[in-house]
């Protein structure tokens, strides 16, 4: 492992690959961890982990994974501290980018969320992520917003994704990228995914058919002063669940949770927990999907973006 403090002295640790990677200008790929300690699982979410960062590596990038571990932000983890995440993640913390400072300060473990691993990555000069879908409006409660669209706003990092989750107001969180001036792109589609599905009825104003033509409105996004980019990326058509169905699951899952009185960060991991349950399993198999499809991508992106800073 390797040590650098950033710019205001707080110490980052970078796994040899991504050391070796960032010093020799290697496109890299960043990873959240709550994919991993909560969004999938036992054992599917190790296995998840494992087939991301090979999908980062097959398109020519490096991984780098991000957790917290006892206090030090992990840019890149090793193979035993993933399947120590994966195995004890249930019992782990669900760290947004503001939370990043009680852990580090208590020097307590927690899994990175979009937002905080956007910040991370960001800090090392990553500018590509790959993710499954972001946070964003809840339903029913437009007060109730994930703070990964203010960190994506805040961060010039390119964050590919299936859209956001499914179980979330789209077109609300749609309304709150435009307001927060976060770029979305639509690769290759005009309609905001919905993360199972491959549409929402919710028309994009941007696409991109090529990674060429991604990379390069990126840069210039960033060349102009612009923050985030959200690259929303379909499913694969093959593994594209019945809209209706999952439409119904979802809103029964939602009325169990308000019956339950579980909100917060506790929603999410439960909705999705929920679903996996109600669809025998079908949601996990196109989360994974999605994920790798969106890992392959951004490794695709990383290469034509670089590492460096915009």
């Amino acid at each position: 492992m390797i040590s650098i403090a950033d710019n205001r002295g707080v110490e980052l640790v970078l796994s040899q690959d991504v050391g070796v990677a960032r010093s020799a200008g290697t496109p890299i790929v960043a990873l959240e961890s709550t994919i991993v300690a909560h969004g999938l699982p036992w054992p599917d979410n190790l296995d998840i982990a494992k087939e991301l960062e090979g999908a980062v590596r097959d398109a020519g990038a490096v991984p780098a994974t991000i957790a917290i571990v006892e206090g030090r932000p992990r840019i890149g983890l090793d193979a035993a501290t993933l399947e120590l995440l994966a195995q004890d993640g249930a019992k782990l913390s669900k760290a947004g980018a503001i939370d990043i400072a009680v852990h580090v300060a208590r020097k307590t473990s927690a899994a990175t969320t979009v937002s905080a691993t956007s910040v991370l990555a960001s800090k090392v000069g990553i500018r590509t992520f790959a993710t499954g879908g972001i946070g964003g409006v809840h339903r029913g409660d437009s007060g109730d917003v994930s703070h990964d669209l203010v960190a994506l706003a805040r961060t010039p990092i390119a964050v590919v994704s299936a859209g956001a989750k499914s179980i979330l107001d789209l077109p609300r969180t749609v309304e709150m990228l435009e307001t927060l001036g976060v770029l979305v792109l639509g690769f290759n589609t005009n309609e905001f995914p919905a993360f199972y599905t491959r549409t929402s009825g919710i028309q994009l104003d941007h696409r991109a058919d090529t990674v060429a033509d991604l990379a390069a409105i990126i840069r210039t996004h960033w060349a102009l002063g612009g923050g985030g980019v959200l690259v929303a990326n379909p499913i694969p058509e093959d593994a594209e669940l019945d809209g209706d169905m999952i439409t119904a699951n979802i809103e029964s899952a939602i009325a169990e949770a308000n019956a339950r009185d579980v909100y917060g960060k506790r929603l999410t991991p439960f909705l999705l927990a929920r679903l996996a349950e109600v669809t025998g399993g079908a949601s996990i198999r196109a989360n994974r999907a999605l994920a790798v499809g969106n890992a392959a991508l951004a490794g695709q992106l990383a290469a034509q973006l670089g590492n460096a800073p915009p």
